[in-house]
């Protein structure tokens, strides 16, 4: 199986395969029927607290949010993110789909790992 991960404003295509939006709000401003999501994963996505903490920090912050998320991930949201690997195993391609603007610091990033380590 195949990862990728895709901004949820860029247009959707045949190539993403499966689509999963891994946020735990839905994007402002996307209309449900154009964003073409096959599933939506948000308990996998970081927790309320936690992304409120990701928001106000700067930049510089990334790694600790990182781990934070992970540890999110090995704990409470644990259960969710097996029940998504076992979804996902059916797909041969899956685009992880996220609101964030930077695409090399968001929770995909970091949810893309945790994934692919079950897979």
């Amino acid at each position: 199986m195949q990862l990728r991960r895709k901004r949820a404003y860029d247009t959707p295509a045949a190539a993403d395969g499966f689509r999963v939006l891994v946020d735990r709000l839905w994007p402002r401003g996307l209309a449900k029927d154009k964003a073409e999501i096959d599933l939506w994963a948000k308990d996998t996505a970081p927790s309320p607290d936690l992304r409120k903490a990701w928001h106000a920090a700067s930049d510089d912050d990334w790694n600790d949010f990182a781990d934070r998320y992970r540890t999110e991930l090995a704990n409470e949201s644990a259960p969710a993110l097996e029940n998504l690997a076992a979804d996902l195993k059916q797909h041969g391609v899956v685009t992880l789909v996220y609101a964030a603007h930077d695409v090399e610091h968001n929770h995909a990033v970091v949810l893309e790992q945790a994934l692919s380590e079950l897979l």
